[in-house]
């Protein structure tokens, strides 16, 4: 295998250049496919509300995240990540063969068999509920709870135009576990987090639907990204507002300093950023803009992390 080129099994929209795409054996790659291995940012948004979480909760306390919670929640969110991705592509796998983006994956190919693909849920989702294990008895049954909102999500798209919103209370779980691995229990900073996450994951997964507008519309995929049509900048702006004035709250109720403000100003000017650029994008930009997401998690995590670790280092 060639190190330095695209394989000509890649799909779209991953990292063809990519470590993960390079080093892994033919035999491997649909998996790694199915699990979105090769395109890491799925994790990273779902693990951005996880991490941000639990140096909110870390904040509150006066000290800062909890480094073991950050590495369980980073095994978590790939593990689990990969296996509602798996689940998403087999009842999806009529959809996706109707799309040109997605028409290569694993399941509409014929590469991987439903079968394979559901044993392969089953393992992904055991590391999963092994990384629950490790956290009490309020967090596990919270993690549990989320399994209904996953299990719905994937069959939104088909009669509402909305699905968006379901991504975002499923992907923006992780704002309630971090806070509840900390506290055992729930409270306003945490929910204000978990809407801000919501409406951003809308915003976000709104952008990254522009790709597929098109021929959404043949198949027939709803999605927000159709819904708004001509007013998507607005419809995302609002979204991404939104999330900046939930996480404001959080900040507010959690006791925040200056530290987690410059790090939430970030955090809106980024977003504020994509606003600026998602008009007229091509299905590139919008990939591009997607993308830049990761990077809009880290800020406003970054903010509470320092916080809390200058709150510690002060006594």
């Amino acid at each position: 295998m060639n190190l330095g080129v695209a394989r000509p099994d890649a799909l779209p929209d991953a990292r063809q250049r990519g470590f993960v795409s390079r080093l892994t054996p033919d035999f491997a790659l649909p998996f790694v496919q199915l699990a979105r291995l090769d395109r890491p940012i799925g994790w990273q948004l779902l693990l951005a509300p996880c991490w941000q979480s639990v140096a909110l909760a870390g904040l509150a306390a006066h000290h800062g995240p909890d480094l073991w919670r950050l590495l369980l929640f980073f095994v978590g969110a790939v593990a689990m990540r990969g296996a509602g991705c798996t689940y998403n592509d087999i009842l999806d796998r009529d959809l996706d063969a109707g799309v040109e983006r997605t028409k290569g994956r694993p399941l509409p190919s014929g590469r991987v068999t439903p079968r394979a693909a559901a044993i392969f849920i089953i393992a992904q989702a055991l590391v999963g509920f092994a990384v629950l294990l490790a956290f009490n008895r309020f967090t596990i049954a919270l993690g549990l709870a989320s399994l209904i909102v996953v299990a719905i999500y994937p069959l939104l798209k088909r009669v509402t135009s909305w699905p968006q919103v379901g991504l975002g209370l499923a992907f923006s779980w992780g704002a309630l576990m971090g806070w509840a691995a900390q506290y055992g229990a729930l409270a306003p900073p945490a929910l204000l987090l978990y809407l801000s996450a919501v409406a951003w994951t809308i915003g976000y997964d709104t952008i990254y639907a522009l790709q597929d507008a098109r021929d959404d519309a043949i198949v027939g995929i709803r999605s927000t990204a159709r819904l708004f049509g001509a007013h998507a900048r607005l419809g995302i702006g609002a979204f991404y507002l939104a999330a900046a004035l939930c996480a404001q709250a959080a900040l507010v109720m959690a006791g925040a300093g200056l530290v987690a403000e410059i790090g939430w100003a970030a955090f809106a000017a980024h977003l504020l950023w994509q606003v600026s650029q998602v008009e007229g994008a091509s299905p590139a930009t919008a990939l591009r803009l997607f993308r830049a997401n990761r990077d809009a998690g880290l800020l406003l995590f970054a903010g509470f992390a320092f916080e809390g670790w200058l709150r510690a280092a002060l006594g």
